[in-house]
């Protein structure tokens, strides 16, 4: 029988060996793993709990072990970090269950000689209250182990948004994220989707100004579901769909996508289109466009045109359009919740971004109709990928004005929004609104 905690470690160990993304290992694993519906809770839960909590665990193990990570075997580093995550974070596993499995899993890869270090290791966590911070460590170096943040991002985040919201920024940012997802009220009412669901249950967010979003409160596999193959949703993020709400595309639109895999944005605007007018939807690589079609053609949307395309580069064949959604590549930072392997990426990884978004969003105007709308989107909380960007569109392009966000944006006032998990918008994320007016 398969054993959910020894393909969460192999699955560790290849993660962070390879830098690839968490979702798409994790997805790859479990398909070939055997687990049941069970085992896979457990994995998935272990995997990404240590992923999430990796500097928080490293702190223990580099404390209560007499050899340093560095010179440790990767695979029992990830023993440990399972180990230790189980017992500090995971209320439903008993001690001994967590210690007693992973000395087993030592034994299972071959690892004998290290099983007793495993133990004593684990054995005097416990001993130690399962304490994570000792209280030796203060300010940035306390943040940074707590909530498994590096120093330098902790720093970032305080420099552009201050010290209160860095810290609760950061909480939120170790908490399990809810599951959105976006009704295609071209297809379904909100209860044909709910009795759809199958045993998944899924509760209207009861947000006025997002009527077709709902969660999942509690079950599986949604991918599987009746609603799904219907197409009677896609998943989005709260702060995705208000991004869409604030271009408002309606369906005496022409609008462009530029930077669209893998479709979410798409598919939202599309279906606020009552699935008319058209939607041109590109992205640099072609397999990321299949996404974009393959999700179009699910949700039953015929006015979707998806194709591969460099957003940096000026297409003279492309029509002009009255709506553009520029959603850039970015640091991700405001999404570390749903994918924590992000934020253990050195800030030097994204100095040259702000200057890749800002070509993107210039080539973007080419498109735009006079009197046209543009949307400048993030999933960052970097002011230098977010208010300095469009800060230097606005002076360097005299044919655009600032556009006031719709009130639905957490009633701000202003062009620019930053949205956070903790005014109920699910992820960080940036929005701006413009207007071409010569």
């Amino acid at each position: 029988m398969a054993d959910p905690r020894y393909i969460a470690v192999k699955l560790l160990t290849k993660t962070f060996g390879s830098g690839s993304y968490s979702n798409i290992q994790l997805s790859a694993g479990l398909d070939s793993s055997g687990l049941d519906d069970r085992g896979k809770k457990l994995c998935s839960a272990v995997y990404y709990g240590v992923i999430q909590r990796r500097i928080s665990l490293d702190y223990v193990i580099d404390r209560l072990s007499n050899r340093p990570i560095k010179k440790m075997d990767a695979v029992i580093v990830n023993i440990l970090r399972s180990g230790i995550y189980q017992l500090a974070y995971m209320d439903q596993v008993p001690d001994n269950a967590a210690v007693n499995e992973s000395v087993s899993l030592a034994k299972k890869f071959g690892k004998t000689s290290a099983a007793g270090m495993v133990n004593a290791v684990l054995r005097s966590f416990i001993r130690q209250d399962k304490k994570i911070c000792t209280g030796d460590e203060k300010g940035v170096k306390a943040l940074s182990i707590m909530y498994s943040c590096p120093e330098e991002l902790v720093n970032s985040l305080t420099k552009d948004y201050g010290e209160e919201f860095t810290l609760r920024f950061l909480a939120h940012s170790v908490e399990k994220p809810t599951v959105y997802l976006r009704r295609n009220q071209l297809r379904c009412t909100a209860d044909e989707l709910k009795s759809a669901m199958g045993g998944i249950e899924i509760v209207s967010d009861d947000n006025p100004e997002l009527p077709e979003s709902a969660y999942v409160l509690k079950g599986g596999d949604i991918t599987s579901t009746e609603a799904f193959r219907k197409g009677f949703f896609h998943v989005q993020g709260i702060a995705s769909q208000y991004c869409c709400r604030a271009l408002g595309p309606t369906e005496n639109d022409l609008v462009l996508d530029i930077c669209a895999a893998p479709g979410g944005k798409t598919f939202t605007m599309a279906e606020m289109m009552n699935g008319k007018g058209q939607i041109y939807a590109f992205d640099l690589h072609e397999k990321r466009v299949k996404l974009i079609r393959d999700g179009a053609e699910r949700l039953g949307l015929t006015n979707i045109r998806a194709a591969a395309g460099d957003a940096s580069k000026f297409d003279p064949e492309l029509p002009e359009f009255t709506k553009i959604l520029c959603d850039v590549p970015c640091s991700g930072y405001g999404v570390i919740a749903k994918k924590p392997e992000i934020k253990y990426k050195p800030l030097s990884d994204f100095e040259r971004l702000p200057e890749i978004q800002y070509n993107i969003a210039q080539n973007a105007l080419n498109y735009l109709a006079l009197g046209g709308e543009m949307v400048y989107s993030t999933c960052t909380v970097r002011k230098a990928e977010n208010e300095e960007v469009c800060e230097r569109l606005l002076r360097e392009h005299p044919e655009l004005e600032p556009v006031e966000l719709p009130e639905m944006m957490q009633r701000r006032s202003g062009p620019m929004a930053t949205l956070s998990p903790m005014d109920g918008s699910g992820d960080g994320f940036f929005v701006a609104k413009f207007r071409k007016i010569r």
